[in-house]
């Protein structure tokens, strides 16, 4: 059966099981959106406000889903406005395909209106990248951006159409929905050597990342743990991994981690770190970062293993197949005296910890939690909120946490938090702060006109406050452009984009709010009022180590 272009492409779309695209038309992409609207019955297509909250809302519905999210913009600004959400998904391994339309092949090179080399400008930032120079390598092309998007360490893929591809006509012959790259575990030599290093373990640490998500290896994670007699810490893209409340859980290590995670890594002298990056945030001062340890580190990217140079001992392979191996050559052990010093760590974080009754940050995430259900997604934007969030939010579910990690994309929030609700169909929440709402607002026509449940909680203190916490510890309190000042009513806001909202200032009034706020169905905005002088802590301080940690102001 001979299609167009733009046909082929919505038909193999669905033929590999996509149920909802994000996007935004435009000139050169119109034959596709002629496309979507003929197979509507099929496929749901989202329209954002903009590209940008098109392509997170795409790379939200990977992050909840584990399925491939689809985003689709026009050429010239359309792809370039997908650049930062394109970026976002690839630093945090996310599976995604950006399609993009561009002029006809005769005329790329020539500056024709809104022509633009996309695939140029994000070469650096996807796994790959597709111009597509003939409707014979169409829907294979497609079949392939999937199947690389989603194997080994999932991530970003471009797939540029030119207008001229989109018009032609081809023989469509459906295809059976690809299968990743198969999966496998370590070599029998990396595991036998790993089982014996921690099997000489005094004070082992488990470190979960992100990589634990994406190869569903939780409960191989936390059998782990038993086996060994060890803790539980998880870097920031670990986090929904391992429910809150389980009892071996410390939670988030790192610049901004939990005291006892933190504290129990840099003491451990065995880490085994599950698909996790050693970034800055997570070492500190690389220098001083782990001394006292041996690290083994399981991980399907082999280019990961090497950053942390001779001190790693490398286990290439996915996660759960290579626990699967792993776990029966460990031996069953208790540490009793590790788990001591573990639980005076966590005595430590509690006497510090911020026991305040009143309305602060942990005070109103610990509220919020009461209104959650276990399958509730949580999404966040960039700054103070989000670090409070992943501190102090229970989650009891994997891939409920949906947040731009190594990126740091501030307006993340209100796309990421639509996609979520549409993988999951789940009353969702968003908390961000008004530096970072400003950002992308706008998606809250997307959220009202797509009749959303969302609970957006802005922890409003009226500055940048992340920057701010620097300026007031490192900068003499030069305060410089850090003060927004701004007279923005987000209730007001809210309510002229169609949805509700409520102003708080007490703890008494937030769980009104959220009580009246989950009761609604679509969205509904709480603005709550913070300090501007609240802080995130335990933090480490530029070119510190965990020797270093500030818990609290004036350290």
């Amino acid at each position: 059966m001979k299609l167009s272009g733009s046909d082929i492409l919505v038909k193999t779309l669905i033929e590999q099981g996509v149920d909802v695209v994000f996007g935004y038309p435009g000139g050169q992409v119109i034959n596709i959106y002629d496309s979507l609207y003929k197979y509507q019955d099929e496929i749901q297509h989202v329209l954002t406000a903009h590209e940008q909250g098109a392509a997170h809302a795409a790379d939200g519905y990977a992050r909840a889903t584990g399925r491939v999210g689809v985003v689709i913009a026009t050429s010239g600004p359309g792809a370039t406005n997908l650049v930062t959400g394109i970026a976002t998904a690839y630093l945090d391994s996310v599976p995604l395909v950006a399609i993009t339309g561009n002029v006809r092949t005769d005329q790329i090179g020539t500056d024709a209106f809104q022509e633009i080399d996309i695939a140029g400008i994000t070469l650096p930032i996807t796994k790959h990248n597709y111009v597509v120079d003939s409707v014979e390598e169409l829907a294979d092309t497609i079949r392939e951006a999937f199947k690389i998007a989603s194997s080994g360490r999932p991530g970003p893929v471009l797939v540029d159409i030119p207008k001229d591809i989109q018009v032609a006509k081809f023989d469509y012959v459906e295809q059976p929905k690809i299968t990743k790259d198969a999966k496998s575990a370590a070599s029998d030599a990396e595991i036998a050597k790993a089982a014996e290093i921690i099997n000489e373990a005094e004070r082992p640490f488990v470190y979960v990342g992100g990589g634990v998500l994406t190869s569903e290896a939780t409960n191989e994670a936390i059998a782990l743990a038993d086996t060994i007699d060890a803790p539980i810490g998880c870097s920031f893209m670990g986090i929904s991994a391992i429910p809150t409340d389980h009892p071996r859980y410390l939670g988030m290590q790192g610049m901004h981690g939990h005291f006892a995670s933190s504290q129990s890594m840099h003491h451990a002298d065995v880490i085994i770190a599950l698909g996790a990056r050693f970034n800055d945030r997570v070492t500190g001062n690389r220098a001083k970062f782990a001394k006292k340890s041996k690290i083994i580190h399981i991980d399907i990217d082999k280019a990961e293993i090497g950053k942390m140079g001779s001190m790693v001992n490398g286990v290439n392979g996915d996660i759960k197949l290579t626990l699967e191996k792993l776990i029966p050559l460990l031996k069953k052990t208790t540490k009793p005296e590790w788990q001591k010093q573990v639980d005076e760590f966590k005595v430590k974080e509690a006497a510090r910890d911020d026991h305040r009754t009143t309305l602060g940050p942990k005070m109103a995430i610990s509220t919020l939690n009461k209104y959650l259900s276990p399958n509730t997604p949580i999404a966040t934007d960039v700054g103070q909120h989000q670090m409070w969030a992943a501190q102090y939010a229970d989650f009891k579910t994997p891939r409920r946490f949906i947040s731009s990690g190594g990126l740091g994309t501030m307006g993340y929030g209100m796309g990421g938090a639509i996609g979520a609700y549409f993988g999951t169909k789940e009353h969702t929440v968003l908390v961000t702060g008004d530096g970072s709402f400003g950002m992308c607002l706008n998606e809250l026509a997307t959220a009202v006109t797509n009749n959303v449940p969302l609970v957006i909680l802005l922890l409003n203190n009226g500055v940048l406050g992340m920057v701010r916490q620097w300026q007031t510890l490192f900068f003499d309190k030069h305060y410089s452009n850090t003060v927004l000042d701004r007279k923005t009513d987000f209730v007001a806001l809210t309510k002229a984009f169609g949805g509700d909202a409520a102003r708080v200032d007490t703890v008494e009034e937030l769980d009104k709010a959220l009580e009246k706020a989950f009761s609604t169905n679509g969205v509904f905005l709480i603005d709550c009022a913070i300090n501007k002088d609240e802080f995130v802590l335990p933090m480490l301080p530029p070119g510190g180590s965990m020797d270093d940690i500030i818990v609290k102001v004036g350290d």
